[in-house]
């Protein structure tokens, strides 16, 4: 059963795979714009106090301002959740490289 499914994953073709990719870069921009800014207004504010503007709507404006500008920082900050997967996978590639 393994053995089918690494089969049938290997011999997928280049659209099924270029089409798997963009749906994950997508996805997980989805969350990079929405849940991560959530995420660190929710922390900031409990760990260093309210955001210096007039509350969340106030902080996501600003950061998307600075996304729109072309903020390196910003856009490291909105691409981190998959910077993060492609490093795991990259990682996970090596290892298996090795052994």
């Amino acid at each position: 059963m393994l053995e089918s499914i690494t089969l049938s994953a290997s011999k997928k073709t280049f659209r099924q795979r270029t089409t798997a990719e963009a749906g994950l870069f997508f996805g997980l921009l989805f969350v990079g714009i929405v849940l991560v800014p959530i995420a660190i207004y929710w922390v900031g504010g409990s760990i260093f106090g309210e955001y210096g503007g007039h509350g969340y709507g106030d902080f996501f404006g600003s950061l998307s301002d600075k996304i729109r500008n072309g903020d390196r920082v910003s856009w490291f900050l909105v691409l981190s959740p998959y910077l993060a997967i492609l490093t795991i996978r990259l990682t996970v590639w090596g290892w298996r490289r090795t052994l």
